[in-house]
């Protein structure tokens, strides 16, 4: 294998990692919907009381935060 084949495998290696890294935190950010989803559709179909709205959207802002963190994270990993 030449320098310029070794050059070109170790580029798309490179590529493979920046690949497997976004696709994992694509997936975390996938898992916090989720979560937020199920929420949402407890709420929609239950009559809540007050505290209980008021730990639901705790709960919600809490997944809110992970998401933008993880965002961020998607974001600092770009080429």
């Amino acid at each position: 294998m030449d320098k310029g084949e070794q050059e070109q495998k170790k580029f798309l290696e490179e590529q493979v990692e920046w690949c497997r890294k976004q696709d994992g935190i694509l997936e975390g950010i996938e898992e916090k919907l989720y979560e937020m989803k199920e929420l949402a559709k407890y709420a929609r179909d239950h009559e809540l009381t007050s505290l209980e709205i008021d730990k639901l959207n705790g709960q919600l802002n809490a997944l809110r935060r992970e998401v933008h963190f993880l965002e961020k994270q998607l974001q600092s990993v770009i080429h």
